[in-house]
């Protein structure tokens, strides 16, 4: 397998969501519960895409297929066991956030995807 993969995946994936992470525990003792992931999705689109345009250099947008799929599935499996799991939120945890927040994990790459690979047809 190719190493920038592992690095764009696993690394990025898994930094992503614990930014995410990190600021809804500092956002715990700011906010009522009900509105840390709402405070947290525009920061997090904010910051994946620039990793999504400044730091992930492949331009085939099945790499970016890739991503989608590889993020989405550590942001879902992270968050139960990190958050469903060791928290065991009262009020459950998967809510209009939530899922707002997978859908975006997982559309954000092929967004960036199109975006480049359109960018590099019409050079």
């Amino acid at each position: 397998m190719d190493k920038q993969l592992i690095i764009d995946t696993l690394g990025w994936g898994l930094l992503l969501w614990l930014i995410g992470y990190v600021l809804g525990l500092l956002l715990f003792f700011a906010l009522p519960v009900m509105l840390i992931g709402w405070a947290i999705l525009p920061v997090g689109v904010i910051i994946t895409a620039w990793v999504l345009f400044r730091k992930i250099r492949r331009g085939d947008f099945r790499y970016y297929g890739v991503l989608a799929v590889a993020w989405t599935v550590i942001a879902v499996a992270c968050d139960y066991v990190f958050i469903v799991l060791a928290l065991k939120p009262a009020d459950g945890y998967y809510k209009a956030d939530v899922y707002l927040y997978y859908l975006l994990v997982f559309v954000l790459p092929l967004i960036a995807g199109w975006w480049k690979n359109n960018e590099k047809i019409n050079v």
